[in-house]
């Protein structure tokens, strides 16, 4: 029997994140586990009016296209892509694997060659969005494999993630409304300010957010969501900061990653595994040893790692900071073509924003109207 919670979940996407309407060029990229919310999507895009086209992946073809593919091969860039960026209205993107660490043994080295070949695509993407010619949505489908990356149950992570979307209200997108409500109060109070500090255990960092925009992620471009988040100016981050959360690229995990900055460029890193990969992905480009991001999560009611970055990033209590390129609308000038969050545990650090707090052991302290 069809879960209620899928086709729920369908209308918000449709009606809500990406606003869909009648006459408006629509892609979904999917994957074939995901048939069920693809064919919900679908089906609330027909009736909306929207001409629709859908790109499932196929299982295992990436893990073929990075072991055998000639240089050649790594640097060409699909004309079929580049049209659907340029010129579709809104894209949504089903995050589901059949398994998580199908990447785990392909050569660094490849993975970037990839994303530099894609980064002119990447920033065409970005900048649509910033001009909101481009509507996108991501989205995650809950698997087995996705289950076992959380620790959970094929159910318990359904409940978690349908949960985490406020998909059991009889209303999600008025709480959503809300949430937005909420942190354009922290984004309005941000407005104007400058050096940001952060300092705890994991944590010694300054950053300069001078002309700089916060955004307010309220399940219009990631659903779910719950963040507040800007791009620092590109020169200004000094300082050390530790992920004691493992961080995923392409499958393949991360772990106790340890960055430097000066003139805000990573000058150092560590990791206890897969420093190559860690290397090899700021060594991307000129911009991916700069950071894109500086975001805050607002969402107390995600209390759980689980190896998907959807969810991880908004968990209140973290902050995280990704490599790479920025999003052009909160001024961001870094050009890239990766664009990695990391997660930070902040449940014993602070933030002071021109040395006023900000900002305490996981919560925003400041008062406001």
């Amino acid at each position: 029997m069809p879960d209620p919670r899928v086709s729920k979940l369908a209308k918000v996407l449709v009606h809500y994140s990406l606003g869909l309407q009648a006459g408006q060029k629509f892609v979904i990229n999917t994957h074939p586990l995901a048939e069920e919310l693809t064919l919900a999507v679908y089906e609330e895009a027909v009736k909306a009016g929207a001409f629709v086209t859908i790109l499932p992946s196929t299982p295992g073809a990436r893990e073929i296209f990075y072991k055998y593919a000639s240089d050649a091969q790594l640097d060409y860039f699909s004309p079929v892509n580049k049209l659907i960026t340029e010129t579709f209205d809104a894209s949504l993107t089903i995050w589901c694997d059949h398994n998580t660490r199908a990447l785990s043994g392909i050569d660094p080295a490849r993975m970037a060659r990839v994303s530099r070949a894609g980064a002119q695509d990447f920033k065409t993407f970005l900048d649509r969005m910033a001009k909101k010619e481009l509507h996108w949505c991501g989205t995650a489908f809950p698997t087995h494999a996705m289950a076992q990356e959380a620790d959970m149950s094929l159910a318990d992570c359904q409940d978690f993630v349908y949960g985490a979307g406020m998909l059991n209200a009889d209303d999600p997108v008025a709480y959503w409304k809300k949430v937005g409500l909420e942190q354009e109060k922290l984004v309005d109070w941000l407005k104007g300010h400058d050096q940001v500090v952060l300092k705890g255990s994991n944590v010694d960092l300054k950053m300069s957010i001078k002309e700089r925009v916060f955004l307010s992620c309220a399940g219009e471009e990631n659903f779910p969501d719950g963040e507040i988040f800007t791009g620092p100016q590109e020169d200004s981050v000094e300082g050390w900061v530790r992920f004691r959360y493992p961080a995923l690229f392409n499958g393949q995990e991360i772990t106790d990653i340890e960055l430097w900055f000066e003139n805000g460029r990573v000058v150092k890193e560590t990791a206890t595994k897969n420093q190559d990969l860690l290397t090899a992905q700021l060594n991307t480009d000129a911009g991916a040893r700069q950071l894109g991001e500086f975001g805050i999560g607002t969402n107390y009611g995600i209390t759980r790692f689980t190896k998907e970055m959807l969810f991880d990033e908004k968990m209140g209590g973290t902050i995280h900071l990704a490599v790479g390129a920025g999003l052009p609308e909160t001024g961001s000038k870094n050009e890239s073509g990766i664009h990695w969050d990391m997660l930070c545990d902040m449940c014993d650090a602070e933030i002071r924003v021109d040395r006023e707090l900000f900002y305490k052991n996981g919560k925003p302290v400041i008062q406001v109207a």
